[in-house]
């Protein structure tokens, strides 16, 4: 078998080596040695050794790690692997031949959505979300836990095993997080790949959010600096045979319009239904439609654009300006529609929809009526297939899309979970994570993702960790960043652990107010106590979960979550009654948003501004918006709208300060209070460990984590 160089380390050494990766000729590059220098992970070296047959047959690939003790960084346990080309990673899991696999180098790829149309007769396997309780500056390790029981399951369990998760944004990468694939010897590999550029996702949904962010002024300036006809003569000019013709981006518009029986000859059109056509008459102060990028920078929080003078209006005499804003990337409605779309067709049809802006007279502006849908969709096509990856121990994992939590639904895509149900066949696990708490992702998990793909989850895996709930106990000392943990933190103290179990308790109910099983993961960490995660198990049985398992995952690998992976096989193999909170078709907006507020939060009663409640008026109104799933913008530290209200809050009232509706992605936007599009940078932001290593050949990039 041969041995790849991972794309980004060859890129960094010149074309030469680039070209050797690519072609996959062996490549062993001299820094090998070092970076698998003892006190790092190495994967046991004879296929014979990597796992038993049992285990071989439900993930061919899979192979442990030799984990040692401390536990490296997570940069340097990546590097010191020789990951399998993944397309020899889903070739062997689930039998697929090379026209189903795009390779973009040798460890990562898009996998064929027509895969799903071979598979569409083959029965789903197991479907588990994973999700947590309500953040802390401590870290529970969701997305930890999620590889490393992937990892118990694929490599010791003998099970069919895919884990879908999400790609990070690489504005918290190089601010606070520093990564996101996962953590020690649980991860997703090569890391370097997973937290940067990937295959181009991200890009690609900037690339189209600014184009339609630069038609949407274009447009307005185009309107207030020409006249009718001849903004007429532009749109459909008059071509050589003397004929006018209408492109098919128009037909749309002229749908609307109640024009499309006219869609093949705009001759047929009256002077007042070109003035229709034509004037979108854009009210400048309800452009909504921010631009984006990938990066941290609260500089960009608010802008004045088109201050040059070549966005003067001479023929009105004013300078064409407005005052707007930037948001990062995955904030964009088009990230969401990624996750939530069945396949091209929808979307395009989704693109389609996004509302950007409205009219002087009040009328919702779409992408269609920009005449740029096609457009986006082209932009947007090769990132609708999902990325194709690996964990440290060889299991498949899926990784798409990353809309955030708290301002959008915060679930990674529906396509990679349905593919991955089809790839694992009917005994067969399907992971997929859910963002921040289950009052956050896994609420959105279940009343929005779960709404629109139709698929419903066997089991829960709720993550939670000793020194986070003895946070949530209101009792211990603030956590503050750079500072030593107080003593609370450090020593044995089960009366904060059960104590801070209250806000443990709100997700095991949450969880299974949905009808679904749940199984409380604890993550441990060095310090945790026997008689501090006793406590722990003991709570979360006794209050609804079906198990509460330690898990050591991080510094073992999936060895350490086999017995979180035997629980969750068990809790799936129970009949299930999933079910929806609320009905989104038939009920009104407000009770929506007050059953969340009840029975998720545990608050009591819900105030809406006026502008809130004027806005959902309207939207009763209407019945494509009101029959829509209501997407909560909340902080995600607390189950309530006030991020220091920490454990499990009761009877406390909700402030509603706005309503939106993302017709695109499909859900209304409920804002509980001011939420930033874009985050800032700390005075020591995680690039400042980000670089390359020159003492090595290839260079290797360090910082990551």
């Amino acid at each position: 078998q041969a041995d790849f160089l991972p794309l980004s380390r060859a890129l960094s050494c010149g074309a030469k080596m680039w070209r050797a990766a690519r072609s996959g000729r062996r490549f062993l590059p001299a820094a090998a040695a070092a970076v698998a220098a003892p006190g790092f992970a190495c994967y046991e070296q004879r296929r014979a050794s990597r796992c038993d047959a049992a285990v071989r047959g439900g993930c061919p690939t899979a192979r442990h790690v030799k984990p040692v003790s401390p536990t490296p960084s997570d940069i340097d346990i990546s590097q010191s692997v020789q990951p399998l080309p993944v397309k020899q990673v889903f070739q062997q899991a689930f039998g697929l031949t090379d026209e189903d696999i795009f390779p973009y180098g040798p460890y990562k790829g898009k996998l064929s959505l027509q895969v799903y149309e071979k598979l569409k007769g083959q029965p789903d396997g197991h479907y588990v979300v994973v999700v947590g309780i309500n953040p802390t500056p401590l870290g529970e390790g969701k997305s930890t836990t999620t590889i490393g029981l992937s990892q118990a399951l694929g490599a010791h369990l003998g099970q069919k095993v895919v884990t879908c998760i999400r790609q990070p944004s690489m504005g918290p990468t190089f601010g606070t997080k520093g990564g996101a694939a996962g953590g020690g010897y649980s991860q997703c590999v090569p890391m370097e790949e997973f937290n940067l550029h990937m295959t181009g996702d991200i890009h690609a949904i900037t690339a189209a959010h600014n184009l339609f962010a630069a038609a949407i002024d274009t447009r307005w300036y185009h309107e207030n600096t020409s006249t009718v006809e001849g903004m007429w003569k532009r749109l459909c000019p008059v071509d050589k045979k003397g004929k006018r013709s209408f492109e098919p981006s128009m037909y749309a518009r002229l749908e609307k319009l109640g024009l499309g029986h006219k869609k093949h000859d705009p001759d047929l059109l009256t002077e007042a239904e070109i003035e229709k056509f034509v004037k979108l008459d854009i009210d400048p102060d309800t452009i909504t439609w921010r631009r984006v990028t990938d990066c941290n920078d609260k500089y960009l929080r608010k802008v004045t654009i088109g201050k040059s003078p070549s966005e003067f209006s001479k023929r009105q005499g004013v300078q064409l300006c407005r005052e707007s804003a930037f948001a990062i990337t995955v904030s964009s409605e088009i990230m969401a529609i990624l996750a939530l779309a069945a396949d091209l067709k929808d979307l395009r049809a989704r693109l389609g929809r996004m509302i950007c802006c409205y009219s002087k007279a009040g009328e919702p502006l779409t992408a269609d009526d920009f005449g740029i849908t096609g457009a986006l969709t082209v932009l947007m096509m090769e990132a609708l297939p999902p990325n194709t990856m690996q964990t440290l121990e060889g299991t498949p994992a899926l990784v798409h899309a990353g809309p955030f939590a708290n301002i959008a639904h915060g679930n990674s895509s529906i396509i990679a979970d349905k593919l991955g149900l089809k790839l694992v066949g009917k005994d067969g696990y399907v992971l997929t994570e859910a963002g921040f708490g289950a009052d956050m992702g896994g609420e959105k998990f279940f009343n929005i993702k779960s709404y629109y793909s139709g698929l419903k989850p066997d089991c829960a895996v709720i993550v939670c960790s000793v020194r986070a709930l003895k946070l949530h106990s209101c009792e211990a000392p603030k956590v503050v960043a750079g500072q030593a943990l107080s003593k609370e933190y450090t020593e044995e103290n089960v009366a904060l652990v059960e104590k801070g179990c209250a806000n443990l308790i709100s997700h095991i109910e949450n969880v299974r107010k949905h009808g679904v099983h749940a199984v409380v993961a604890i993550n441990r960490f060095a310090g945790d106590t026997d008689a501090e995660l006793a406590a722990i198990k003991r709570i979360a049985k006794e209050n609804g979960a079906r198990d509460a398992v330690v898990a050591e995952h991080f510094s073992k690998g999936g060895a350490g979550a086999v017995d979180l992976g035997k629980a969750v096989m068990a809790a799936c193999q129970a009949p299930s009654d999933f079910k929806l909170l609320y009905d989104a078709k038939k009920d009104p907006i407000k009770t929506k948003i007050e059953t969340i507020v009840r029975e998720v939060y545990g608050g009591g009663a819900v105030e809406y501004s006026e502008q809130a409640a004027k806005t959902i008026a309207v939207y009763e109104k209407d019945p494509a918006i009101r029959s829509l799933p209501v997407c909560m913008s909340k902080t995600q530290y607390s189950l309530s709208d006030d991020a220091n209200k920490l454990g499990a809050p009761r009877g406390f009232t909700v402030n509603v300060k706005d309503i939106y509706v993302s017709a695109g992605a499909g859900f209304m936007v409920v804002s509980l209070g001011a939420i930033n599009f874009i985050p800032g940078l700390a005075v020591k932001p995680a690039y400042y460990k980000i670089d390359l290593d020159f003492s090595t050949d290839p260079p290797r990039i360090v910082g990551l984590s």
